[in-house]
């Protein structure tokens, strides 16, 4: 038997279909060939401690997709010689479970062989199919390894949880992929040393993958494919944009380019011109930049360059980040594009980022003074005595709501930060604006005469 912790040859025991996909091909085939995923395959991390006793267990495998979750699910049945079967929740009924646990029954009674069970996608199972594994999982008939990409304390019942280790794998770090594109490269299974990748095809497939060593592999047997139909020796950049279909975005996420592209996608929004935004934003997207940083600075664009002109604006940027939140990538580029058309789109205004900067510079500049007494709080012993809110006028007592009162301090008596455009729904609130200054500001007038 061939130890789980060993680097076997491409000759191997396991034998891999030539015509499988790359992927497929270079799947590892013991621990020591999983790249990646360090914290749960140290010499003491749980999973290496659980394999190397060969004990009968189930696990909960939670992360984004190609991070080797069905690898690892492979690789402990052929590390411990069990049965594996492998159900996708996609197309797996109760029906298909119960199967596969009577099968497995019997394999542990007549030939005392175990059953590693390996379910995909195992969020997609209804609570009454996951019930349906709790007996088998408890009596050891099987042991489940079950896939999600979603928060299992979510989307897993809890007593399936309790019966089961819950490791979290993380996305492949650029090192991680490129190991593994460079292992594919010259690996028997993989390309067998037949061509090399240029240095700038390697940075777009790093790009590409964004973490998902699956992907990384198929962008590459595309290009691969591609270089051996033109008689290359090398897989380029424009032969792998060609066969991937997807152009090197020049888009460095930690330096200048990062910055670049976000305030051009910005300022693009700014101007009003919705093609142009929408471009950057691909950009963003397609070269993998965090999704959160393009919410938030679609949320900040809502207030800071079109305010009360549009104030649904807002009320889409956030709902887009929200969204984004919720469903993650690749999905959530579409809130994000409508949260961009919607702000590229919406009547301008800045008035909102004037009134609040103006404002505080006025504060920062000592301009303030003690708060009116008619405002002051009054609701504790003693305020009355100060003379706390005797002078207040509430205005929900007047018919229109709006009554002459004193509201800033005296040193800003009469000072306008907010100054309305006529742009969308600034224009009837720049007219309402200028009948509520000249009413709460009567009673000064009258005062200065």
């Amino acid at each position: 038997m061939t130890s789980l912790f060993d680097e076997p040859g491409d000759d191997g025991p396991t034998a891999v279909d030539p015509g499988a996909p790359l992927a497929v091909r270079m799947r590892p085939r013991s621990l020591g060939e999983v790249v990646g995923q360090q914290h749960l395959l140290g010499d003491r991390a749980p999973l290496r401690r659980l394999v190397e006793s060969d004990e009968p267990m189930s696990l909960v495998l939670y992360g984004p997709p190609g991070t080797g979750k069905t690898t690892l699910a492979h690789v402990i049945s052929l590390a411990t010689k069990r049965q594996f079967v492998q159900l996708s929740a996609l197309d797996a009924g109760v029906k298909e479970v119960r199967a596969v646990i009577q099968s497995a029954r019997r394999e542990l009674t007549y030939a005392g062989r175990r059953t590693v069970l390996f379910i995909d996608e195992v969020h997609r199972f209804s609570k009454t199919q996951q019930d349906s594994l709790l007996s088998a999982v408890e009596d050891r008939i099987v042991s489940l390894i079950a896939a999600t990409t979603e928060n299992p304390f979510f989307s897993v019942v809890s007593p399936l949880l309790s019966r089961s280790l819950v490791l979290a794998l993380q996305p492949l770090t650029d090192d991680d992929v490129r190991s593994v594109l460079h292992r594919a490269l010259a690996s028997e299974r993989g390309l067998g040393g037949t061509l090399t990748l240029s240095a700038e095809a390697e940075d777009h497939l790093v790009r590409v993958a964004g973490g998902d060593a699956r992907k990384a592999l198929t962008a590459l047997e595309s290009g691969a494919g591609a270089a051996q139909a033109a008689g290359a020796p090398e897989i380029d950049l424009a032969t792998l944009e060609t066969a991937v279909a997807q152009a090197a975005v020049r888009y460095d996420r930690q330096g200048d380019m990062h910055y670049d592209i976000a305030s051009a996608l910005i300022k693009s929004i700014r101007g009003s011109d919705v093609d142009a935004a929408l471009h950057y934003l691909a950009r963003m997207v397609t070269a993998g930049e965090d999704p959160r940083f393009i919410a938030r600075r679609l949320v900040i664009s809502a207030s800071e360059d079109i305010g009360m002109a549009d104030p649904t604006a807002l009320l889409t940027a956030v709902a887009a980040a929200d969204a984004v939140a919720f469903i993650g990538m690749p999905e959530g580029h579409f809130p994000l594009a409508q949260a961009v058309v919607h702000l590229a789109t919406a009547p301008k205004s800045n008035a909102v980022t004037t009134a609040i900067g103006d404002s505080m510079a006025d504060v920062r500049a000592g301009l303030g003074g003690p708060v009116p007494p008619g405002l002051r709080d009054a609701h504790y012993a003693g305020a009355k005595k100060l003379g706390h809110g005797k002078t207040y006028v509430y205005p929900h007592a007047h018919p229109d709501g709006v009554v002459p009162q004193q509201y800033p301090p005296d040193a800003l008596v009469g000072k306008d930060y907010y100054r309305p455009t006529a742009r969308g729904a600034e224009g009837p609130i720049a007219a309402r604006l200028g009948r509520l200054r000249e009413i709460v500001r009567r009673q000064l007038r009258e005062r200065s005469r």
